[in-house]
């Protein structure tokens, strides 16, 4: 497979009109497109062969169980936590082709079996898999969508929201980091008032310092180097 075959392969969804956001950037380098063509087949999850059976089945290695990371960008967080913790399986969704690039090469290279990517929007996934099946979702610094006229395109949104509700347990968690204070508050006035979630902070540095073993990630880097403060916030599902 070439990399236009590798590309083509991450097909649009029927929610096509509907997504926002990048899908490509610069030209993929020679080593990268390579590992998309070759690795990507056999990390990639087909939402339409979901079946219903345990996502712990998705993966080469016996997990005890899945975490999904909507949107890991250049895939920091996401390749440290299932480096970190072999017996998870981690779910990464990315839309934009150059972080599943760049994820399917360090997979291939560091012979991780505990991750599987959907490259694609992430809502028809969500859609997919089963009730409670996930032990945590991870939305960090997504999109914030300034302008209020694009308010609407934020991912925390009430029906994304119930689909967070549907996948998570009784005991599962959110977590959700961001540097714009406004998306911060947007975000947690939605989960403060929705009975399903309870924000686990109970007191200022529990979300204003990273949780325990953050590896940092580009954008927040970034965020720090332009002046903003990141937050880092974690709701139970109750």
């Amino acid at each position: 497979m070439d990399h236009a075959s590798a590309s083509a392969s991450l097909r649009p969804s029927p929610r096509e009109a509907a997504f926002y956001g990048r899908r490509k950037g610069k030209p993929l380098r020679a080593q990268q497109a390579a590992h998309l063509a070759q690795e990507l087949p056999s990390l990639a999850i087909d939402v339409a062969e979901l079946d219903g059976r345990a996502l712990t089945q998705l993966f080469r290695v016996p997990v005890t169980a899945v975490r999904l990371e909507i949107g890991f960008g250049g895939g920091e967080h996401l390749l440290a936590a299932a480096q970190r913790n072999p017996d998870i399986g981690y779910i990464g969704a990315e839309a934009f082709l150059n972080g599943i690039a760049k994820v399917t090469a360090s997979v291939a290279e560091s012979g991780l079996a505990n991750l599987r990517l959907h490259g694609d929007d992430v809502v028809p996934l969500l859609d997919r898999l089963p009730p409670a099946s996930l032990d945590r979702i991870d939305l960090l610094y997504p999109d914030p969508w300034p302008k209020r006229r694009h308010w609407k395109r934020r991912f925390v949104q009430a029906d994304n929201i119930d689909r967070i509700a549907r996948l998570l347990p009784i005991g599962g968690r959110f977590r959700f980091a961001t540097d714009i204070e406004h998306y911060a508050a947007w975000t947690l006035a939605r989960l403060l008032a929705d009975p399903r979630f309870a924000w686990t902070a109970q007191r200022a540095d529990d979300w204003r310092l990273p949780w325990e073993g953050w590896p940092g990630t580009r954008y927040e880097a970034k965020a720090k180097r332009e002046g903003r403060t990141p937050g880092y916030y974690e709701f139970l599902r109750i």
